[in-house]
């Protein structure tokens, strides 16, 4: 099945910067611009059409749509826009379609579509998936004055004609800051083409990052979902735990234990600025709940709604692991009713299997307003950092991790399902040893 992609951002954010980093590491990427220039070029119906609404003062003396005097047309006139797209945009959506299926039928795991307006065109809804690509709304205007030649005035009515870029924060899936060096940009643009690989089974052998692409100036890494020796079901040493994390780039893990909290509370007092306390609740209706910031642990088998209580009840962080998953996650039945209990929605975890069951769980936290979580939910400590959150620098405290994740970027990768005899092998090991 072939993962469809849009790729989108507001005019002068680097989308196409990054469309063509996809496209060197050998994502089938199309351009909606590029398709828009094909639909109304000379002898084509679309530009007939135009030259027939709008006149032939916007057709230039060798036959092609003259872009200069059409952009002023336009966006000086809402009423000729409306008309505009109406020619444009039905020619421009039917022939990415087509490219879309054309791809999908030669087999490709993973395509993408450059498309600036998706929101604005209610394509949004047709895509797996939806990287918006963000910049500072003054240094768009200096690029389109700067590097583009553009008028302030015709810069800022660009911008003005386009959606709200916090709405389309809030609604798409992964978002790629452009607000520092292009060698930040490429590799956050790296980190969710690891993501949308992985997702589909096409990931590259290579670890989810490495070391040549450490965080930002001023950001940090976040495990947020792990396991150590104190659960039933896994051998790990918390100290190798945490040495794996941090030489994989990840400065803080949250040590969530199966109904377990007394070594995390041990590994957090130790290492205050590295460790979260929390612990995995298996609820009564067999969903799992975590707790970030415990101080006392909360008993195998409450309830759900009074496992959410008892968290806050602590000033700690209800968080909703794999909501999505078979088992452990109830295969989504509570998904809703959590989420809105809950703080932080577990948007990417690396140990899901299939790794299509975390597709719906960013949608799960924009409808309720939650923030957004992944953890590598590592019962092995070579599984440690293979999912994370990339954050502001923060205090290790519950207000500071709302803050942070607040802007946070998920990143991470679907470990082999090889790893799951790891825990079939624990679970033995502690029955044989009483």
């Amino acid at each position: 099945m072939t993962l469809r992609v849009a790729l989108t951002g507001n005019v002068a954010s680097g989308k196409s910067t990054v469309a063509e980093r996809f496209r060197a590491a050998g994502l089938p990427v199309v351009s909606a611009d590029e398709v828009a220039r094909e639909v109304v070029a000379p002898g084509t119906e679309g530009l007939a059409r135009i030259r027939e609404v709008f006149g032939p003062e916007v057709i230039a003396a060798d036959g092609t749509l003259d872009r200069a005097r059409m952009r002023e047309r336009v966006f000086s006139d809402p009423d000729a826009r409306r008309r505009l797209e109406g020619i444009t945009h039905p020619r421009i959506r039917a022939a990415v379609d087509r490219w879309i299926e054309s791809r999908a039928a030669e087999g490709a795991p993973v395509v993408v579509a450059e498309i600036p307006l998706l929101f604005e065109t209610g394509r949004d809804a047709d895509f797996d998936r939806i990287v918006f690509v963000d910049a500072p709304a003054e240094e768009r205007l200096r690029r389109m004055v700067d590097d583009r030649g553009l008028s302030a005035e015709v810069a800022r009515g660009i911008m003005a004609s386009q959606g709200d870029p916090e709405e389309k924060r809030r609604r798409a899936h992964h978002r790629i800051d452009n607000d520092g060096s292009i060698e930040q940009l490429h590799a956050r643009a790296d980190a969710v083409l690891d993501w949308l690989r992985a997702s589909t089974g096409a990931a590259p052998e290579s670890p989810p990052f490495a070391p040549e692409r450490p965080a930002p100036d001023g950001w940090m890494r976040l495990d947020l979902h792990m396991h150590t020796r104190a659960s039933w079901d896994c051998l790990s040493d918390p100290e190798k735990v945490l040495a794996h994390a941090r030489r994989r780039g990840v400065e803080r893990i949250a040590i969530t234990d199966h109904n377990e909290l007394w070594l995390a509370a041990e590994m957090a007092e130790r290492h205050p600025e590295s460790v979260i306390a929390g612990e995995e609740v298996k609820t009564a209706e067999g969903i799992d709940v975590i707790g970030l910031y415990l101080t006392e642990v909360i008993p195998k088998g409450t309830p759900a709604v009074e496992t959410c209580r008892r968290i806050r009840e602590q000033g700690g962080i209800a968080y909703l692991p794999h909501p999505y998953a078979r088992g452990k996650g109830g295969g989504g039945r509570m998904a809703d009713e959590l989420a809105a209990l809950c703080e932080v929605v577990e948007v990417f975890n690396a140990r899901l299997h299939p790794g299509r069951l975390n597709h719906p769980a960013p949608d799960l936290a924009t409808r309720h307003g939650c923030l957004r979580g992944a953890g590598s939910d590592a019962h092995t400590v070579g599984e440690v950092a293979g999912a994370w959150v990339e954050v502001p620098v923060h205090p290790n405290t519950p207000d500071g991790l709302r803050r942070a994740l607040a802007r946070g970027r998920v990143h991470g990768r679907t470990s082999s399902n090889f790893v799951h005899l790891a825990s079939t092998w624990a679970k033995i090991r502690k029955k044989l040893s009483g």
